[in-house]
């Protein structure tokens, strides 16, 4: 068998199977912080697919999603790790009318999330955020009180401002707001709204907010709308080294409304993922308008029946592998802030996260990430007939394979601290339990 062989891999098989044997540990979502243009998940370059919720208005129909069935739906059938509470503002039954009902609605979704280690953003969903600093501070606080704790919460600012000065009136509101966040959480990550609906991010860019750690900028667009004019804007902006977050985006018109524009959807996807943005699509509706994840009359609790769009959407969030390809400049070129993309292709962004002790079942083509806090890993596997070959990438992007005889115990050795490792089944002969251990 062909072996990369490298200082930080070798294999020596030990006798005795492993008699002991531990739960699985229930694994919380990464923390995620900006390192230049990427936002990272647990030290990661990597991104999400979700959904956003429809405005939170009493009496907008919309809120009768603000719920834990509609997040716990969401996380089981279309297996995504990100959900928007977008709770209205200025309008009729909006926050400024209605604090607490609104309120509400976002703590149960929220709650909703963390308990199904979800990423959840918390939007002020506003158009004139500018008007009522005040009462932002005030929310944004209240919400970094109860959740500053949780890696899973996300603070969006200021939804979609409009044809405003980014430098006179949307940053300094965003640096109050920003300032009396850090004051309780220091490191959750925070969205901007960027000028003009949010599609102004290369303004924005040329005059970025500093002195706060992990700060992003909401880039907005509908596909039967905006093309690639506005992903020309975002590349100046991530040129000029800023993090994106697509926090609302549609497959229809920048009305709402409209048909799918299926080629245009698939090109800013393509944008999306080889520049590592996440992203969460509007709207989880039954609204009858082509934007509306639902069809009108449909069960809210279980069972959906999607649109034309919604299913479109449900098959993006689903195959969304959040690895990415290049970066917006050069072919195979970074910006100096690339962590670098795995040499094993095999595993997606998502793959699960397990730490010592775990037990698991594994089939070829199994793959799983171990965050490593000792000396050295431990593989021991039984239930497998056949040799077991693994491909392993180490803390220093180097990829080795390890071959293991079932029933054997083997060693990885010479690993530093607070390292997380990739490991593939290339090659294995049914299912075989795994279990990980570390001295």
């Amino acid at each position: 068998m062909k072996k990369k062989i490298s200082n930080l891999f070798k294999t020596l098989l030990l006798g005795g199977l492993i008699t002991s044997s531990y739960a699985l540990p229930v694994l919380a979502v990464e923390p995620l912080t900006v390192q230049g243009r990427h936002i990272l998940s647990g030290g990661q370059i990597k991104s999400y697919a979700g959904a956003s919720l429809f405005w939170s208005n009493d009496g907008w129909e919309g809120e009768k999603f603000y719920n834990s069935e509609t997040v716990s739906y969401l996380k089981s059938q279309w297996q995504t790790k990100l959900v928007r509470a977008a709770m209205g503002v200025e309008l009729d039954g909006g926050y400024l009318q209605s604090p607490k009902s609104n309120k509400d609605k976002v703590i149960r979704v929220v709650d909703a999330a963390i308990a199904n280690n979800m990423y959840v953003i918390i939007d002020w969903h506003s158009h004139h955020a500018e008007a009522h600093p005040e009462e932002a501070v005030a929310f944004f606080q209240d919400m970094a009180r109860r959740y500053g704790s949780y890696p899973n919460v996300i603070y969006e600012i200021y939804n979609e401002p409009l044809k405003v000065s980014w430098t006179n009136v949307i940053k300094p509101y965003a640096e109050r707001v920003i300032a009396a966040i850090r004051a309780i959480d220091p490191d959750n990550l925070i969205i901007v709204g960027t000028p003009t609906w949010s599609q102004d991010v290369d303004i924005a860019s040329r005059s970025p907010i500093t002195g706060f750690p992990n700060i992003a900028y909401a880039l907005h667009f509908y596909a039967g709308t905006h093309g690639q004019s506005l992903r020309d804007k975002a590349a100046a902006a991530l040129a000029n080294g800023i993090a994106l977050f697509a926090t609302e985006w549609g497959t229809v018109n920048a009305n709402g409304d409209g048909a799918v524009a299926y080629a245009e959807t698939e090109a800013w996807m393509d944008f999306l993922a080889r520049n590592h943005i996440s992203h969460a699509n509007w709207a989880i509706n039954d609204k009858r308008e082509g934007a509306s994840a639902l069809v009108p009359t449909s069960n809210t609790l279980k069972n959906w029946q999607l649109t034309e769009s919604g299913s479109f959407v449900r098959d993006i969030v689903l195959n969304w592998n959040g690895q990415g390809g290049d970066p917006i400049g050069e072919p195979g070129q970074g910006d100096g802030n690339d962590q670098g993309e795995s040499p094993n292709p095999n595993c997606s962004g998502d793959s699960r996260v397990l730490a010592n002790g775990a037990t698991i079942q594994l089939t070829q083509g199994s793959c799983f990430r171990y965050q490593h806090d000792r000396g050295e890993l431990y593989l021991g596997t039984w239930d497998s007939g056949n040799p077991i070959t693994y491909a392993i990438t180490d803390c220093d992007g180097q990829l080795a394979e390890i071959r293991q005889t079932p029933g054997d115990f083997t060693r990885v050795a010479g690993l530093s601290a607070a390292c997380q490792l990739e490991v593939f089944v290339k090659q294995a002969s049914g299912s075989f339990t795994l279990q990980l251990g570390s001295w």
